[in-house]
């Protein structure tokens, strides 16, 4: 039987934050914008509802039927303009205004992601810890590549993990040959992928 996803609404919300919380606590960039586990279970979650909220006002969020899984999507046009808001900046005060990482990890994503195409951002992907490896998060992926493929639209994503790295490779993404060292930090790889025909 196959992985029934659907589109999270509002409603959703709370679900989404709490899923990406749990799903992130031990993620190395999550463990480098908070550093410190108690300090990382108190504001962490904080950034999860931010991104949630971005992506519910100009994105896609689709979600597992049973919960346990999100993808967080964002269509970039060809043609997007930096906003005349600092959005980083705005992050940061809204998560935890002490914290420059908060802002940091967002300029330098923001200062690596190529622009000059229409392409699907796979901004973030979750799958709850307990349920990893049951492929969650490939039929997440996929759903929206097929989709991709079909409309000749290219997909990206910054990898956070060598693990999340190799995962992606096998659903067609390839390593744009500039990391992202993050200071003192991860590295993260930004990743593209062309449309496919099959």
């Amino acid at each position: 039987m196959g992985v029934v996803i659907r589109t999270a609404g509002e409603d959703d919300r709370d679900l989404v934050v709490r899923l990406l919380d749990e799903a992130f606590q031990d993620d190395p960039v999550s463990s480098w914008v908070f550093p410190g586990e108690e300090y990382r279970r108190r504001t962490h979650h904080r950034l999860m509802a931010a991104f949630a909220d971005a992506v519910f006002a100009d994105g896609r969020i689709d979600l597992t039927e049973d919960g346990a899984a999100c993808a967080l999507w964002l269509p970039v046009p060809a043609d997007e303009d930096a906003a005349a808001e600092d959005v980083p900046a705005r992050i940061r005060e809204a998560v935890d205004p002490a914290n420059e990482r908060v802002e940091l990890i967002a300029r330098l994503t923001d200062g690596i992601h190529p622009g000059g195409r229409a392409h699907e951002y796979l901004w973030m992907i979750g799958v709850l810890p307990g349920r990893q490896g049951e492929g969650l998060g490939t039929a997440l992926i996929e759903s929206v590549l097929d989709r991709c493929d079909r409309e000749g639209l290219p997909a990206y994503l910054e990898a956070s993990s060598a693990r999340g790295k190799v995962l992606y490779e096998r659903l067609g993404f390839e390593f744009t040959g500039r990391a992202l060292d993050l200071p003192d930090g991860p590295r993260m790889w930004p990743m593209w992928r062309e449309p496919q025909t099959r």
